[in-house]
């Protein structure tokens, strides 16, 4: 069967092929004709499955139901993997993300007696918690692990060590001295990720502190504030600038990804290159 679209489309053909009820059919004509002894079992079952095939995956109907079993194995594997994230941070920063869900449930429980003129915006500001949410925890899962970088690498002895292979170059044979070139580019390299990573968790940080600080006040608002538009309009604001964070985080963690220490015969430490990817 064709595979799904790369640009993401769902295949409603391959779906409607795969779908148990089909197979329970096809295995049914498939037994039938053992029974009978004879093929037209199997003829009769082909002609039936060309014509589901053909009508079945351009229903409207069988469609929308598709789309919503892809949206809640969608749901569940975000789901799953913000679990996992979760549970990878220390206790300090889980205390720190339930009592930033404590403020979440605050301004929803505020913002829950307005009148019922008035929830369309109350359902988009859930929308955006929500979203702001699960990029908190990215962020802090993020830190943990820039954090976790920085507490094992000791940029002092890369830099030592550098110093000391750029002396001795001049010295060595052309062998050694072509293989410790090599060396004194890696170790370049390292420091410079290693203060990149430097800044970007003083990014996070300064991140997460303004989460908190905007839902804070957020908070405070809904206490007395009816019109739940300017409430809406500090999480615009806010949500834009955790995207632009978050694609900062990205770019910054690619550099795990592209490391040339990754090859054996360079590998100069224990910190794992392989990142949990958001």
């Amino acid at each position: 069967m064709a595979e799904d679209k790369d640009n993401g489309e769902i295949n409603y053909l391959k779906e409607a092929f795969h779908l148990q009820y089909n197979y329970i059919a096809l295995a049914g004509a498939a037994a039938f004709a053992v029974v009978s002894g004879t093929a037209l079992p199997l003829m009769l079952g082909a002609g039936l499955e060309l014509i589901y095939l053909s009508v079945v995956p351009n229903n409207s109907r069988f469609q929308r139901l598709v789309r919503s079993w892809k949206f809640e194995q969608q749901k569940k594997e975000r789901e799953k993997g913000l679990s996992q994230l979760f549970y990878e941070l220390p206790p300090e920063m889980k205390a720190r993300y339930a009592s930033m869900e404590g403020i979440c449930r605050g301004i929803r429980a505020n913002y829950g007696r307005l009148t019922s003129t008035s929830q369309m915006f109350v359902e988009q500001m859930e929308s955006k918690l929500s979203g702001l949410s699960q990029s908190y925890i990215r962020l802090l899962n993020s830190a943990f692990h820039h954090r976790e970088y920085l507490r094992a690498t000791n940029p002092d002895n890369i830099r030592k060590e550098l110093d000391t292979l750029q002396k001795d170059l001049e010295h060595d044979s052309p062998k050694v001295q072509e293989i410790n070139k090599k060396r004194v580019e890696i170790l370049n390299k390292r420091i410079e990720k290693y203060d990149k990573v430097q800044d970007n968790c003083k990014v996070i940080d300064a991140q997460c502190a303004a989460v908190e600080d905007v839902l804070q006040l957020i908070r405070d608002q809904s206490v007395t504030m009816h019109d739940p538009q300017e409430i809406s309009d500090h999480l615009d604001n806010l949500v834009k600038d955790v995207e632009q964070t978050e694609e900062t985080v990205r770019e910054v963690e690619s550099i795990f990804d592209l490391s040339p220490l990754a090859t054996p015969e360079f590998d100069t430490g224990p910190i794992s290159r392989n990142r949990v990817r958001n």
